[in-house]
């Protein structure tokens, strides 16, 4: 179990070294156009670009921060002494699994049910409902 919490904590550190240096990209993004350039942007297809990169940028620190976390409860779960079990139906994850993604919660069978209930659930159109209705409260 070493060599797991070793790729762990590695994997762990990656994830957020590169959240850090993503940080400080950002603020380097904000910068005004062009050097002698009066305005933050010389046209209106500078603003859309801009525009473009910082939303990719935000949900790539949305996956990155989504990453640390499961990371995170991975190591939790090998220190609690349940990590390989499914959280689904407490089955062993395949270790080939786990060797691709260590910070995994459930086995490839649950992972297709729940995938196959969330695609139901779109088609019936009550995800969109939920949705709607969490916007209200």
């Amino acid at each position: 179990m070493d060599s797991v919490r070793e790729r762990l904590e590695k994997d762990l550190r990656t994830a957020v070294a590169r959240l850090r240096q993503m940080g400080g990209g950002a603020m380097l993004e904000e910068l005004p156009g062009a050097i002698g350039d009066n305005s933050p942007f010389a046209d209106e297809m500078d603003e859309i670009q801009a525009s473009e990169s910082r939303e990719i940028g935000f949900a790539t620190r949305g996956l990155l921060v989504e990453r640390v976390n499961r990371l995170s409860a991975a190591l939790d779960r090998l220190n609690d002494g349940v990590y390989g079990t499914c959280a689904e139906c407490e089955e062993p994850i395949s270790p080939a699994r786990l060797r691709a993604m260590p910070e995994v919660l459930t086995c490839v069978r649950c992972q297709d049910q729940i995938e196959r209930f969330g695609r139901q659930l779109e088609h019936a159109g009550i995800v969109e409902e939920v949705g709607a209705d969490s916007d209200d409260d």
